[in-house]
């Protein structure tokens, strides 16, 4: 009657020790994965005020030259950078208020612009604006392009957005 003690060893009991390294691995790749989208999220979250901002400052350089080509206050001639001859500064200026020719970026502006948003008053002074005028090569030489890149900081971040569009002389 001597019946033996049979032992059975299983090693499907529980998880080795290799297998839970490689799942904590799994789950740390996931949670960055998923907190670097939250932090990009934050981002552009807080810089979409700014965004809009600088869209309509873009917008509103343009406007202004067509409509002073448009009114006769400015010539073809003038609707160029100061270097090749006409009104507008060459380089990056700050966003200021229009002076008495109702256009930026010329010699006569004003103090810096501030915006009004729900809650807050934005001082426009980390935030800068390049009118760039080129002359297209026609035969007549009657057309321009004109490039509005208006630049600002965000955080450790620096932004652009660049408005480009084509201007002729005939109003």
């Amino acid at each position: 009657m001597g019946e033996g003690v049979t032992m059975h060893l299983s090693s499907e009991k529980g998880f080795s020790l290799a297998e839970t390294v490689v799942a904590m691995g799994v789950l740390t790749v996931g949670i960055l994965g998923a907190a670097s989208v939250l932090v990009a999220g934050m981002t552009n979250l807080n810089s979409s005020p700014s965004d809009v901002i600088v869209a309509q400052k873009a917008t509103q350089a343009i406007e202004a030259v067509f409509a002073a080509r448009d009114s006769k206050r400015l010539t073809w001639p003038q609707i160029n950078n100061v270097s090749k001859g006409g009104v507008f500064l060459d380089g990056p200026q700050s966003l200021t208020v229009p002076g008495n020719d109702g256009l930026v970026d010329t010699s006569d502006d004003g103090a810096i612009e501030t915006v009004d948003l729900p809650g807050q008053t934005i001082t426009l002074s980390n935030y800068t604006r390049e009118i760039k005028i080129e002359d297209i090569a026609n035969e007549n030489g009657q057309l321009r392009k004109i490039t509005v890149t208006v630049t600002y900081q965000n955080g450790a971040i620096k932004r652009s957005y660049v408005l480009m569009t084509y201007i002729s002389s005939y109003s």
